[in-house]
């Protein structure tokens, strides 16, 4: 949630190249922007509520003046509303400040309370000012800005990634991390380019600049000069971070010639199931090997238990790798909102594998339940796209999804990889165990390969009209109901949450068995049902549930491979046949696709929908 991206550089202005990284970080969610300079001794600041375009016609209207040094800020509220005035960045009155902040300060009331009883008037409903007017008396006070920023910190409670700015300390910025994700990159002049360093909240917003990047940790602050970047703790003690590599070029993050990013990202999901799978399987001995001898059969040896947290769409894709790692390894799994996990007083017992799922690595509440797991005994594990990301970090062994970029806010291409990866380690679980044999193991990753030109085919074929067909038809309907039974049980609740996301249309998704017990009362004419089936042991009680829905008056799309339910149905959206279990990586795409229709149609915001943040790193 959020974006932020400053800069300091030796040489030329930088305020264009800051306001390309909040462009780049649009995709996080926002509904205000702004940008601050610090030119002649002075701090200039221009913000605008709404989309960037409107900040950037308030800066063709009242331009800034040329600056080495900028601090750029896309805000997402939290405190006080939308609106010009409470847009950051926010200073003091002196002037002798700027911040920007990703985050809450739980106890700013407290704060602003303080700072109101010695005469100190506040322009904004935000919590961000108070550490604006916080840092401000310190400085006046004759402290540092580093000072003062880890003074005022250690003040303030909750989470939090800051940037500050003084004109008494020019040509120097000062960032801080607890919680919220921050990244830094710099580099000495060479080869005609000047010294420089760039922080963002995002690696997207550093890949234009460089690609060894230092991820700050909780408790980190960071100053940065034009060609170093240096790391000290709130109690001043310098801190050694490690740059990592990230390998993602800024060109992934293109749109290129597509209309959206989603649908851009849902034709890259036959590549990216290739790149998360592929390099990894064995089949001629029926197994998978991960990178650093991860998931061996030795760390695998006390597992006697799963516990996956997760949210959102991470959480859908968890609970289909529960029904994986069940079949293939023979070990039980529990699954549970991260959300709900961290506040539920849960029981682990010896042996607990807690696998937390999450695109972004970043997510506040899926990092608080995967540290509470581990405070009670289990061991960490993780399914992640982003490299150097905190979950990554925090866990023993990970499998990285190497999905690249996602901008779409609706995740689409991440979700096929992390229920990818959970399909390998329910297989490597499994062999490591002795519960899978390798003969069906290798059968499974044969069909695992035959996947992808499946996949292919879907979206260069004939069902991309098809889609659009039954989009146009049923994209009015007064609401849908998404069901579908075991391992497609969770691909109806994606289903669901696609819909629900972009287009804004109730949609709801069930186990189909549940459907006699509430449901059904809903269903009537007008009503639309999509039922995800595929041949196997549960495909003719899904038909059974299609019928039921049928003599009620409401109309069916079927999703999948099965023959039977497709001759039932009023639309068909239909897949190749797989195996049952590998059958949701095919099932998903036409409810992707169906899901971006329907918004297309309705003409909403499909990369940027409404109130909606791609990492949501508060709670």
């Amino acid at each position: 949630m959020c974006g932020i991206v400053a800069a300091v550089v030796a040489e030329g202005n930088v305020l264009p190249e800051v306001l390309v990284g909040l462009r780049t970080l649009e995709y996080r969610g926002y509904d205000s922007a702004g940008v601050a300079v610090l030119a002649d001794g002075r701090l200039e600041i221009r913000r605008k509520s709404g989309r960037m375009d409107a900040l950037e016609a308030e800066l063709e209207d009242r331009g800034l003046p040329e600056s080495r040094q900028a601090l750029g800020h896309t805000r997402w509220a939290t405190h006080g509303a939308p609106a010009d005035r409470n847009a950051h960045p926010h200073r003091d009155h002196e002037g002798r400040v700027v911040v920007v902040l990703n985050g809450i300060i739980e106890n700013y009331a407290a704060l602003r309370g303080e700072l109101e009883a010695v005469g100190v008037r506040l322009a904004s409903d935000t919590d961000t000012e108070v550490l604006a007017h916080m840092v401000g008396r310190r400085l006046g006070a004759g402290s540092t800005l580093l000072d003062a920023v880890c003074e005022t910190l250690g003040e303030a409670r909750g989470y939090y990634a800051v940037a500050f700015v003084a004109p008494g300390a020019p040509g120097r910025i000062v960032c801080a991390r607890k919680g919220p994700p921050l990244a830094l990159t710099s580099w000495q002049a060479a080869g005609g380019r000047g010294a420089g360093a760039y922080l963002a909240s995002d690696v997207l917003g550093l890949l234009p600049h460089g690609c060894e990047i230092v991820y700050l940790e909780d408790g980190d602050v960071a100053v940065l000069e034009a060609g170093r970047a240096e790391v000290y703790g709130l109690d001043g003690q310098p801190r050694e971070r490690v740059p990592r590599l990230v390998e993602w070029e800024a060109e992934d993050a293109d749109l290129g010639n597509w209309p959206h990013y989603m649908l851009k990202e849902i034709h890259e999901q036959p590549d990216v199931l290739a790149k998360t799978t592929f390099e990894r399987i064995r089949e001629e001995v029926g197994d998978a090997v991960f990178e650093g001898n991860q998931w061996s059969d030795e760390s695998l040896a006390g597992i006697e238990r799963v516990q996956v947290i997760a949210c959102g769409t991470a959480l859908h894709a968890g609970i289909i790798g529960a029904y994986m790692v069940e079949e293939l390894a023979r070990v039980p799994v529990d699954v549970d909102f991260a959300s709900e996990f961290r506040y539920r007083d849960p029981v682990l017992v010896p042996g607990t594998l807690a696998l937390a799922v999450s695109q972004s690595g970043e997510t506040a509440d899926t990092l608080a339940a995967l540290r509470l797991a581990q405070e009670l005994g289990a061991r960490g594990g993780a399914i992640c796209n982003v490299v150097g990301s905190t979950l990554v970090r925090e866990v023993e062994e990970v499998i990285l999804t190497h999905a690249g970029p996602e901008i779409g806010v609706a995740s689409t291409k991440a979700f096929t990889a992390q229920v990818a990866a959970a399909f390998l380690l329910a297989l490597r679980l499994g062999r490591a165990r002795g519960a899978l044999a390798s003969k069906t193991a290798r059968e499974l990753l044969s069909e695992l390969r035959e996947l992808r030109p499946c996949m292919e085919r879907l979206l260069s074929g004939g069902l991309l009209e098809e889609i659009r067909a039954t989009a146009a038809r049923y994209g009015n309907s007064k609401g849908f109901l998404f069901l579908g039974r075991g391992v497609n049980y969770p691909v109806a609740l994606e289903g669901a949450l696609k819909l629900k996301e972009i287009a804004y249309v109730h949609a709801e998704g069930y186990p189909a068995g549940e459907m006699k017990h509430g449901p059904i009362a809903l269903v009537e004419p007008g009503m639309t049902i999509l039922a995800i089936n595929s041949p196997g042991h549960v495909a003719a009680k899904v038909r059974s549930n299609i019928e039921q829905v049928k003599a009620r008056g409401g109309e069916v799309i079927s999703v999948g491979a099965d023959a039977a339910s497709h001759a039932i149905a009023d639309a068909v959206l239909a897949v190749p046949e797989c195996p049952e279990l590998l059958s949701p990586l095919l099932n998903v795409l036409p409810l992707q696709l169906f899901a971006y229709e329907v918004a297309r149609l309705k003409g909403c915001d499909i990369d940027k929908p409404r109130n909606l943040a791609k990492s949501v790193t508060v709670e």
